[in-house]
């Protein structure tokens, strides 16, 4: 993995990124020799959002007073 310091970072910033998108080689920038951020190559997700798709894992119920029971309910009130 390649590192680079944060002054060499930003005065050539476009072509690091362009590297970093060609080459899929992340680069580590260091700040004083301790590491401070990572450029990594971007990635499409495989997973996409499904609408619905958690719909069954929720129980509705019709009736939300019946498992309180009528004191409960409208002690709650």
């Amino acid at each position: 993995m390649k590192t680079m310091a944060i002054s060499k970072f930003k005065s050539q910033a476009l072509s690091v990124l362009n590297e970093v998108a060609q080459s899929k080689e992340p680069v580590v920038i260091t700040k004083r020799g301790r590491p401070l951020a990572q450029v990594v190559p971007f990635q499409q997700s495989e997973t996409k959002a499904t609408p619905g798709k958690l719909a069954a894992a929720f129980v509705f119920e019709k009736d939300i007073i019946t498992p309180l029971g009528p004191e409960l309910w409208e002690a709650g009130q």
